[in-house]
């Protein structure tokens, strides 16, 4: 139990660690949340083969239905590299407040997409969302 507890933090830091330095690289963007956004991450692993015809039909129909919702901002997806985390996939993403965010989580295209993808095909996962302190 421990294990695990550790390795989800573990993996809950690595996604923070990804999206501080994914913001920091971005042109013309502070390195930091500013006030109100919302840094939106999730890491999973599905329940296909990491690199089986249906992972990847998974991770593309997420790059094509889940940036297409007005309020997502700078979506990305992270492939798991270190033996730390148990986690394989990891999404993340930005919205500009609160207000955006239910947007995203109440839109029929989110919805859909965790009715008929996500809860058939995730076998685990660990979401969190930030912001600036």
């Amino acid at each position: 139990m421990k294990r695990r507890h550790f390795m989800q933090t573990a993996g809950v830091a690595s996604i923070a660690l990804v999206a501080s330095a994914s913001l920091s690289g971005c042109s013309n963007q502070a390195a930091t949340l500013q006030g109100g956004e919302i840094l939106h991450t999730v890491m999973f692993n599905l329940r296909w083969e990491l690199d089986s015809a249906q992972s990847k039909k998974f991770i593309d129909d997420a790059k094509a239905i889940l940036p297409s919702i007005g309020t997502v901002q700078d979506f990305q997806v992270f492939r798991q590299v270190s033996p730390k985390n148990d986690f394989i996939f990891g999404f993340y993403m930005k919205f500009a407040s609160k207000k955006d965010y239910d947007t995203y989580n109440e839109h029929p295209d989110h919805l859909a997409f965790v009715n008929d993808r996500w809860i058939p095909e995730v076998a685990q996962f660990q979401e969190a969302d930030f912001i600036n302190e």
